[in-house]
């Protein structure tokens, strides 16, 4: 049987987490009624942190909602998804969308940041004697 939950290695776990991508946010992607804000990791894996207000998100059981279907969405493309530590936004209008656009919104969200940080990868590499160089090289 396939593990189905949510591991706390892909989870933003502490405020100093969370405020290392609010400081140094490389990526920005903007979906309808969400955004996320994204700063990479040397982790190889990413990590989602979760902001959903009760002023965009009145009732408790559409917040969670919104939070189950982000955190699933991540851990089912978690092997597409660039290392990266996500702070994941809800906004105005997010309480408009039903499940499937949700879904869809999440999904283009993470593929467009998965291009975001494939080009920056690619005008950017590291530099020698970085730790991700070395990583890259086997050593």
């Amino acid at each position: 049987m396939s593990r189905q939950d949510f591991p706390r290695r892909l989870r933003l776990l502490t405020a100093r987490d969370y405020r290392q991508v609010f400081e140094t946010a490389v990526f920005k992607v903007h979906g309808r009624g969400l955004m996320a804000l994204a700063v990479p990791n040397e982790l190889g894996h990413p990590r989602l942190g979760l902001i959903v207000s009760k002023k965009n998100l009145r009732r408790a059981v559409d917040r969670n909602r919104l939070k189950r279907l982000a955190r699933e969405s991540v851990r089912l493309q978690q092997q597409r998804l660039p290392a990266v530590d996500i702070v994941l936004m809800a906004r105005r209008g997010v309480k408009e969308l039903d499940n499937e656009v949700l879904h869809r919104q999440l999904y283009g969200m993470w593929r467009r940041l998965e291009r975001e940080a494939s080009r920056a990868a690619v005008e950017d590499p590291p530099e020698i004697g970085t730790p991700s160089a070395n990583a890259s090289q086997g050593g």
